[in-house]
């Protein structure tokens, strides 16, 4: 198995499924090869509810990263599981040309670029000045 997706099946374990019992796991690359994991939180107040996509990118950001190659996401559904659209657009916004490896329990893996899953997007650097 790719040790980014190794890394986001060892991020689930941390993660607080409080409500919907799914624990996800994520593995985020830097250009420079760091990896940064997260799993999703969540909370009884919704707004604070975290992805695990994007616990990984702002753990990345806050770090320094800036740069970022390849993130894995890792669940138990049936089928690969895709990042939700906030956390495209969030990753979006810092990595365009992205490669997004999905993943489930059973080994069946899907690999897209970001733009593919994120059709007719935008990042705020495209705001006209």
């Amino acid at each position: 198995m790719d040790a980014l997706l190794v890394a986001a099946v060892a991020a689930r374990d941390h993660a607080l499924p409080t409500f919907s019992g799914v624990k996800v796991g994520a593995a985020l690359q830097t250009a420079a090869g760091v990896v940064v994991t997260g799993c999703n939180v969540e909370s009884p107040s919704i707004i604070f509810h975290c992805c695990a996509e994007r616990v990984a990118l702002l753990k990345a950001l806050s770090e320094g990263h800036r740069q970022f190659v390849r993130i894995a996401v890792v669940g138990d559904f049936n089928a690969p599981l895709p990042p939700c659209g906030t956390c495209r657009q969030a990753l979006f916004e810092y990595a365009p040309d992205l490669e997004v490896t999905m993943a489930n329990l059973t080994g069946q893996t899907a690999t897209l670029r970001l733009a593919d899953l994120l059709p007719a997007s935008y990042r705020i650097d495209d705001r006209r000045t």
